[in-house]
């Protein structure tokens, strides 16, 4: 066997973030190992690439690693000794050592001062290369062999393959592929002795075909409440309706901390929206009582209230069956009934999913029990490393997807240099 390199190899699976970081993360603490970065397609960090609209967003300002591990529906707990080591703090350091400052926005996602991800895939691309990591695209690792002595024997097609007889044996390896909504494309970690929690998809919009709100395309409200009938599932943020449903961090987050009981539901249930989630039965119905004296020669339907949008308003008060004339004095108790119903609980017949393909994300992978997260080594298979979304760990939207790649990618390569050493 041909293995054209003479140092310890360290090989890494999957040129996405969590790859290029603990790649980058062992290269640097360890200059006298020889790290190979394997990416299967032509492309490297295409995740990077299209994350927050092509300006991906980095990480989230939280200021406690329990404030941070809270937003992870897998894994939260877990996480929370990791992000301790390798946190927001250390995420903005880093990229900051590296030329690259990053802003915090209203919401608290961060992202480069350029708001381009361009600069953050440069950014790992220069620390590669600086590195010295040896870079493989097109090439896939197709059998990984352990030996007795801990090290691992790779088989691999494509065109990295040449240069080593198509055979490599590394003594550390680390697997970084992603998420993958199915099952079989994780039979090759289950052969290695792992368990892997199934795979459903997180992060996706609702599909609601008879929606009541179908002709309110790109209407937008900052806050609402999104809850599933008959679930303890709920969540409050920005709302979007679209021409095939509703969208927005409310429902995309929603899908999140639910993915495994809408899996169960086909995603098929009801969802009721709150837009004015201040208020309650009482309060709301107090305030428009009022709100009805004090303005009764105001006609309701060209009045909209609450912030809501001009159209949103005007549906709502249309379901209600209220007609363009009617003034606030004069409106029957019923038609209040019904309007304050629909502010507080717009009813949607969810009939499905949409995967919202910029922050896709699966929820499932290897299972954390059998993974050290201090160093992200396996507890089954010696020198097996986990980072990124192939471990059962996923979070909802706002950079917290990628936190967990640099944080787990980052354990990983210094935990492998550390091993490499002794």
């Amino acid at each position: 066997m041909n293995n054209a390199v003479a140092s310890p190899v360290v090989a890494v699976l999957g040129g996405g973030a969590a790859g290029f970081f603990g790649a980058i993360a062992c290269a640097e603490a360890n200059p006298n190992l020889s790290v190979i970065l394997f990416e299967k397609t032509g492309k490297l960090l295409s995740k990077v690439r299209i994350s927050g609209g092509g300006r991906c967003n980095v990480t989230h300002a939280c200021d406690t690693p329990t404030q941070l591990a809270a937003h992870y529906p897998r894994g939260s707990k877990p996480l929370k000794a990791a992000f301790q080591q390798f946190g927001v703090p250390e995420t903005i350091a880093w990229f900051a050592k590296r030329g690259v400052a990053l802003k915090t926005e209203a919401d608290g996602r961060m992202f480069p001062t350029t708001d381009s991800s361009e600069t953050i895939a440069r950014a790992l691309e220069d620390a590669a290369r600086k590195a010295g990591v040896r870079i493989l695209t097109s090439t896939s690792v197709e059998t990984i062999e352990p030996l007795a002595d801990g090290s691992f024997r790779l088989t691999l097609s494509g065109s990295g393959a040449t240069q080593h007889s198509g055979k490599l044996l590394v003594r550390r390896l680390l697997v970084a592929t992603g998420g993958n909504p199915k099952s079989a494309n994780y039979d090759w970690l289950r052969a290695l002795g792992h368990t892997v929690a199934e795979p459903v998809p997180s992060l996706f919009t609702f599909n609601v075909p008879q929606s009541p709100l179908s002709e309110l395309m790109g209407v937008s409200v900052p806050q609402a409440r999104v809850v599933l009938a008959g679930e303890k599932l709920h969540y409050e943020g920005p709302l979007l309706v679209t021409h095939w449903g509703v969208s927005g961090p409310a429902v995309l987050k929603l899908s999140a901390w639910g993915a495994r009981r809408l899996h169960e539901l086909g995603y098929v249930g009801t969802a009721l929206i709150s837009w004015v989630p201040s208020f309650s039965d009482e309060t709301l119905r107090a305030w428009l009582q009022q709100f009805r004296q004090e303005n009764g020669k105001k006609t309701v339907a060209s009045n909209p209230q609450f912030g809501l949008p001009q159209r949103l308003w005007r549906n709502l008060t249309e379901q209600a069956g209220i007609t363009p004339d009617i003034r606030w004095s004069d409106l029957p108790a019923k038609a209040q009934n019904l309007l304050l119903e629909l502010l507080l609980r717009t009813s949607l017949a969810v009939r499905g999913k949409t995967t919202y393909k910029e922050e896709f994300v699966t929820c499932g992978g290897i299972t954390l029990a059998e993974v050290d997260l201090k160093t992200m080594e396996s507890r089954r298979v010696p020198n097996l490393y986990f980072a990124g979304e192939v471990l059962d760990i996923d979070g909802i939207t706002g950079g917290f997807n990628f936190q967990a790649a640099w944080t787990t990618g980052f354990l990983a390569g210094q935990a492998m240099a550390k091993r490499m050493e002794n």
